[in-house]
């Protein structure tokens, strides 16, 4: 049918949404990028969307290839049209962990956890004394009214059994409910100071943190520690320089500084 550059609405039902329609157009023409779920949470490829083709900017992808011999190797490779990555995922995963390793917390970093974590939990105590003096004074309130009702029932008689039965189901339906609260109030020994060590021991340690995450916290992770991105330009990653401001990024030595080390010492000295 000839094109005469005329655009209208249909008078018939339509079998899609017009939000669907322009939505599948984008995604046709190239201009909005669709990540399944089963791409983003593959346990197998935690950095699928997350490192960057340095040559178009996109979003790398990953997958399985089947080798000659029936084996299958994990490659991530660029989604774009320039193929400029193509690299196994045991190299790509190791650079990332490269780069983890040269993150250090900054001078008095530690301190502020302690002292953060030390104010948090002596704030949770307070309020857990606060609620438990709150549901003793409940608890003291009903277990008096228990009395009363026992000293009108059984000394004075001034109600009947029906009565009596009654108010005293709900008095201790209540009082039970209050020593329900009373045991949820109630915070669990916690050992704050193996918290703190373990803390000092781990932070210290991004690449190791990551490695041993799973994937859900891979992911977090790498937002933490990178919230710009990383770029791969096919050899290396690049761009890593902003990183979250609790941590330093130490630069590798370059070969030409290697150079500049004092041979004194390992050769005579000649003159």
């Amino acid at each position: 049918m000839p094109d005469f550059g005329i655009s209208r609405r249909g008078d018939f039902e339509p079998l899609i949404t017009e939000r669907i329609f322009f939505r599948v157009q984008a995604i046709l023409d190239g201009r909005y990028e669709v990540t399944g779920p089963k791409q983003r949470n593959d346990p197998d490829f935690p950095l699928r969307g997350y490192v960057r083709c340095e040559t178009c900017g996109k979003p790398l992808t990953a997958s399985w290839s089947k080798g000659r011999s029936g084996e299958y190797y994990a490659y991530y490779h660029c989604r774009g049209r320039c193929r400029a990555v193509n690299i196994s995922k045991t190299r790509l995963e190791e650079l990332f962990v490269n780069e983890l390793s040269r993150l250090q917390p900054t001078a008095g970093f530690m301190r502020l956890v302690k002292d953060r974590v030390i104010s948090v939990w002596r704030e949770m105590q307070g309020d857990a004394r606060h609620r438990i003096a709150e549901i003793e004074r409940r608890q003291k309130a009903i277990r008096e009214k228990l009395d009363r009702l026992d000293q009108a029932f059984l000394f004075e008689r001034s109600i009947d059994i029906e009565t009596y039965d009654r108010h005293r189901d709900t008095l201790r339906e209540e009082l039970r409910l209050a020593q329900m609260d009373r045991h949820s109030s109630e915070l669990e020994e916690t050992d704050v100071e193996g918290i703190l060590a373990f803390a000092e021991r781990v932070l210290p340690s991004a690449s190791n943190l990551w490695v041993q995450s799973s994937l859900a916290q891979k992911q977090r992770l790498q937002r933490v520690f990178f919230p710009d991105g990383v770029r791969f330009d096919g050899k290396r990653l690049v761009g890593t320089g902003t990183t979250l401001p609790v941590f330093n990024y130490l630069n590798p030595i370059s070969d030409e500084k290697k150079e500049l080390v004092d041979q004194t010492g390992i050769e005579p000295v000649t003159s």
